[in-house]
């Protein structure tokens, strides 16, 4: 049986994203959330960011636990692309809102498809998701910069999350991520 890897997984799914009938407008690879805190393999951006994680048949399908509460905290969409292999197992642990998908072997490169598609995350965190951006960026989304420039990213991040909603926050995040990584794989929409 032929083992699928994080890296052959992961072309498969830049690929599928970028076939979508809804297409991202660009797609980053290894983003940093939470200060760091966790990576997240695939990011698409469309009005909002979705994270994807890739659990390939040498990964740890567990792993997911621990990086799953940053994912949650930042991203209000994440998708757990995994194997066979672990596929009961996601089923398990992944949040019950967490999209999965099922990478199968196939001639050039591994077929997708979806086991369940994401839902809206209830544990999105205003504070922490902004924590994925960089403080000029944060000093960008506040109405006036007056004073600001002193604060830290923490205090920063309490300042735009209390004069943002969910879904106005996760648009701002993705657009500047978007404007951030503007040589990142860009889609034709």
């Amino acid at each position: 049986m032929t083992r699928l890897h994080d890296d052959d997984i992961r072309q498969a799914l830049i690929a599928k994203l970028g076939n979508m009938s809804i297409k991202p407008k660009a797609i980053i690879e290894e983003l940093r959330v939470h200060n760091g805190n966790a990576i997240a393999d695939v990011v698409a951006l469309y009005k909002e960011a979705h994270c994807f994680e890739i659990k390939g048949d040498g990964d740890k399908i567990e792993r997911i636990s621990a990086q799953g509460r940053f994912y949650d905290l930042s991203f209000r969409k994440i998708t757990v692309v995994t194997t066979q292999k672990h596929l009961e197992k996601a089923k398990r642990i992944a949040p019950a809102y967490w999209g999965i998908m099922l990478a199968t072997p196939a001639h050039d490169s591994p077929a997708l498809s979806y086991i369940r598609p994401a839902q809206l995350n209830p544990n999105f965190e205003k504070n922490f998701a902004l924590l994925t951006l960089w403080k000029n960026e944060m000093l960008n989304l506040l109405e006036s910069d007056y004073g600001h420039k002193s604060k830290s990213r923490d205090t920063l991040a309490r300042l735009i999350a209390g004069a943002k909603k969910k879904a106005e926050l996760s648009n701002n995040i993705s657009a500047t991520l978007l404007s951030r990584y503007s040589d990142a794989l860009i889609l034709d929409n």
